[in-house]
């Protein structure tokens, strides 16, 4: 007696593909799912880690800098003493002894269409020798920046008496802005004061 293979009936293969296309279906949204918590964990911690840097540099160098050399002055110091800024600039002394260097923070707008945010943190380096400005460079320091704001409390002089810098910055590490465009990650915000040296 011939014997005959029986294969799988097609409802039995309906049923085959209706499984696996629900088990890919699920195990593509956990990794979907998986993949945006990393992206928004990496873009946090390394947009973090930029931040602090650069805030700690800022407060390095208003620590160094010299109380009657930062501005922008108050028009009054005697009645207003505090004066609320989008950028802070200061005089340090350069390589030599007829020149200096003034240096400026300031928040600037993000250039159109940029997916990084509204405002961009800059630094502004001009070198004077003997009155003359000699030579510019400028770049900038952090992108995606929501708010950036100096507050700056002078004495009589008017000297600096102390500095509050009010950093607010939106994740994005820059590697795929594409992909973390949509989520909701919460801003970094992050204020130090410093006070300069006595003169």
């Amino acid at each position: 007696m011939k014997r005959t293979a029986r294969g799988f009936s097609l409802v039995e293969m309906l049923v085959a593909l209706t499984i696996s296309a629900t088990l890919l279906a699920a195990t593509f949204s956990a990794l979907n799912a998986s993949f945006k918590s990393y992206k928004r964990t990496t873009e946090s911690a390394s947009t973090h880690v930029v931040t602090r840097i650069v805030m700690h540099r800022i407060m390095t160098m208003i620590r160094t800098g010299e109380a009657g050399s930062f501005g922008p002055f108050p028009e009054n110091p005697i009645e207003l003493p505090t004066i609320t800024s989008n950028s802070i600039e200061f005089v340090v002394n350069g390589r030599t002894i007829d020149e200096s260097q003034i240096v400026r923070l300031e928040r600037r707008d993000a250039p159109e269409g940029s997916p990084d945010g509204p405002f961009e943190l800059w630094l502004l380096l001009t070198t004077v020798r003997d009155g003359v400005e000699v030579e510019q460079q400028e770049r900038p320091l952090l992108v995606g920046i929501v708010d950036a704001v100096f507050t700056l409390e002078y004495d009589v002089g008017p000297s600096l008496r102390r500095a509050t810098v009010d950093l607010t910055v939106r994740p994005n590490d820059l590697q795929d802005a594409a992909v973390g465009a949509n989520l909701d990650t919460p801003s970094i915000r992050m204020v130090a004061s410093a006070s300069p040296r006595n003169e």
